[in-house]
C-alpha cells in the first residue's frame, strides 16, 4: 500500500450488450454502489456507442493482502446495476476490485417482455483463494481415451468453440448448463482462481494449467463418456471454479488471448496433461501445482515453463493445438501491419466490415487486400472496443478475436 492514508485503487469498466440483437447498447444507465448497499451511489455512468462506460477508479484494499495467504480480504466489492428502456434491469452483486488492476464487467440485457419483470441478478461468489470451497478430488493425470469408432483415428487436440459448463456437481440434474466461448471460460476461471496482482510468469503458468486441465476434459470426452451432456463442471471438488457473469481482469484477459491454444503434455502421451492444482496453503497437493507456491516462484524469477516443470516434472513440454474450432481461417503465422498485402488482409477487411454492422464505431473499409492507414485505424478501433493492446497490428490475439467476433455477428445476422 502507498505510504499516505489514501486507499489503494483499482479500476472498473462496464460493457453492456443487448442479447436479442447482439449489439452494444448506447446510453444505458450504469450505477455503482457498495456491495449490498443501494445508497449512496458511488458512480453514475452512461455507456458509449460501443456499449462501454469510461474507466472508473474505485478504492481497494492494500496490495499486500493479495501477496500472502491468510490475509484479510484482498479485494473490495461493488454492485453494478444497469437500466435501459425496453430491457430487464440487471444487477451484478459483488464485483471484485483488486488494487492496481483493471476489472471488466460485461452485462447482458434481456428484452422486457412483461412490465414489472424481476431484475436479472448475478451474485459473484468469493474468490477461491479467500472463500471456502471443497478441495479437488484427485484423479489420474493421464486419462484413458475414448474408443475409436470404425477406422477413424483419435483426433488431434482441438480448441473447442464453446465449453459447456455445468453449474454444480455432475449428478445435480437441476443445475443449469452454460455455453461459454472457450477463451471467455478460461478468463473467467483464471479470474476466480488466481489474483491479477501476481507476477506475469505466475499468471501465465496458472493459465496454462487451466487450459490444459480444460482441454483434457474436452479431448478425453470425460463427462460425455459418462452420459452427461456437458464438458466440465464449476465444482472445485471435480473441476475448476467458474462463476457465470463474473468480472475478469485486463492482464489475465490479455494473457489468455496470447496463449489460449497452448497446453502442457508429456512425450509419451497424446492428450493434454490433466494439470490439477490447489491453493497450497489451506490444502496440500504433492505433484500438483500450488497456486501460492507458483506465486513465490514467479517472484523468484522462474519462467512459466519452469514453474510448471517444478510441479509436474521436468519431462513436460508445451504444445499448440493444431486447430481452433469455429474459426474460418487459422492465423497465418505472420502479423499483418501497414504495408501488408494479399488474401489475409482481405479476410481481415471483410470480417471487420461485418463486425462494424454491430459495432458502428469501427470504420468501414474498402476490401482491396492492402493494409493501409484506414485498415490500421479500423484494427485499432476494434482492439480498443475488445480490450486488446491497441497496436494497429493484427497479431495472433487480434486475428483470433476478430475471427471470433465475426463468427458471432454472422450467426446473429442469420437468425
Amino acid at each position: 500500500m502507498n505510504s499516505s492514508n489514501t486507499p489503494d485503487i483499482g479500476s472498473l469498466q462496464v460493457a453492456v450488450y443487448a442479447t436479442d440483437i447482439g449489439k452494444p447498447i448506447n446510453n444505458a444507465q450504469v450505477r455503482i454502489t457498495l456491495f449490498n448497499e443501494r445508497q449512496p451511489v458511488i458512480e453514475e455512468l452512461q455507456t458509449d456507442i460501443s456499449g462501454q462506460t469510461q474507466l472508473v477508479e474505485l478504492p481497494a484494499p492494500p496490495l499486500e493482502y493479495s501477496q500472502q495467504p491468510n490475509e484479510p480480504q484482498p479485494y473490495s466489492e461493488y454492485d453494478v446495476s444497469v437500466v435501459f428502456e425496453g430491457y430487464k434491469p440487471a444487477i451484478i452483486q459483488g464485483v471484485q476490485i483488486l488494487p492496481d488492476s483493471i476489472a471488466y464487467q460485461n452485462v447482458n440485457l434481456f428484452p422486457l417482455e412483461v412490465p414489472g419483470e424481476p431484475v436479472e441478478s448475478i451474485d459473484i461468489e468469493a474468490h477461491t483463494l479467500y472463500g471456502t470451497f471443497p478441495p479437488k478430488i484427485p484423479e489420474e493425470s493421464v486419462k484413458p481415451l475414448p474408443e475409436s469408432k470404425g477406422f477413424v483415428v483419435l483426433p488431434k487436440v482441438v480448441v473447442p468453440e464453446y465449453v459447456v459448463v455445468h453449474a454444480g456437481v455432475p449428478t445435480n440434474n437441476r443445475a443449469p448448463n452454460y455455453w461459454i466461448p472457450f477463451t471467455d471460460y478460461i478468463k473467467n476461471v483464471a479470474s476466480c482462481e488466481i489474483y491479477s496482482t501476481w507476477p506475469d510468469s505466475t499468471i501465465r503458468a496458472n493459465v496454462l494449467a487451466i487450459i490444459s486441465f480444460t482441454l483434457n476434459r474436452v479431448y478425453t470426452e470425460w463427462y460425455r463418456g459418462k452420459g452427461y451432456y456437458f464438458t466440465i463442471t464449476n465444482s472445485t471438488a471435480y473441476d475448476q471454479a467458474f462463476v457465470y457473469g463474473r468480472n475478469i481482469y485486463r492482464n489475465i484477459s490479455n494473457i489468455v488471448d496470447q496463449i489460449f491454444t497452448t497446453f502442457v503434455t508429456k512425450p509419451d502421451i497424446k492428450q493434454p496433461l490433466f494439470t490439477q492444482y490447489c491453493d497450497g496453503s489451506r490444502s496440500s497437493c504433492p505433484g500438483w501445482l500450488s497456486q501460492w507456491g507458483s506465486k513465490e516462484l514467479g517472484q523468484r524469477g522462474y519462467t512459466p515453463i519452469n514453474i510448471l516443470k517444478y510441479y509436474y516434472g521436468q519431462e513436460i513440454f508445451l504444445l499448440d493445438a493444431e486447430k481452433v474450432e469455429g474459426v474460418p481461417i487459422s492465423y497465418p503465422g505472420t502479423p499483418l501491419r501497414v504495408g501488408s498485402r494479399g488474401a489475409n488482409v482481405r479476410t481481415i477487411q471483410l470480417q471487420l466490415n461485418a463486425i462494424s454492422n454491430n459495432y458502428s464505431a469501427i470504420p468501414k473499409l474498402r476490401v482491396d487486400g492492402i493494409y493501409g492507414p484506414l485498415t490500421k485505424k479500423s484494427v485499432e478501433t476494434f482492439q480498443r472496443i475488445f480490450r486488446l493492446p491497441v497496436t494497429g497490428i493484427v497479431d495472433y490475439a487480434t486475428w483470433y478475436q476478430i475471427s471470433n467476433i465475426f463468427v458471432a455477428v454472422t450467426k446473429l445476422a442469420e437468425l
